[in-house]
């Protein structure tokens, strides 16, 4: 599989990886037996993303996608956030062997599914912000 300069430069050296500890957005995404799993956290105040991190369980393109996607959210507001898609982050990575497409799902899954977590903490219902999440990424990578 060959990887693009961009995707190689994130799964060595990832941007924002750890935990926040007073996140008010958490979200995890993945299964266990696809070998992929990503958990976001958001601290997020006045309806911006002030600060974001990630831990993810997978393969470098996982990885990758999850740092990628954490800087092109990060200091925006919730609207703009949810408008990131896997395609975009695809674009931003200069591209993903096909196989590794659904990790571009995943962050984005991670992003809605840790922004869904903060307007549920809120006392509001994230289904009109966020849509339904739909953890079904390894139905594309290994039909689980």
């Amino acid at each position: 599989m060959i990887y693009s300069e961009k995707v190689m430069d994130h799964y060595a050296n990832p941007r924002n990886v750890g935990e926040i500890e007073d996140a008010n957005g958490v979200g995890e995404v993945g299964n266990a037996k696809c070998g992929d799993i990503m958990k976001m956290y958001l601290k997020i105040e006045d309806n911006m993303i002030k600060d974001v991190k990630f831990k993810t369980f997978g393969c470098g393109a996982a990885v990758a996608t999850s740092s990628i996607a954490t800087e092109m959210i990060k200091g925006k507001p919730l609207d703009e956030a949810l408008k990131l898609t896997n395609k975009a982050v695809v674009e931003a990575l200069d591209g993903l062997p096909p196989a590794k497409l659904h990790c571009s799902v995943l962050a984005e899954q991670a992003i809605k599914a840790a922004i869904a977590d903060y307007y549920t903490r809120q006392g509001i219902d994230p289904t009109p912000f966020v849509g339904e999440i739909k953890d079904d990424h390894c139905d594309s990578c290994c039909g689980i």
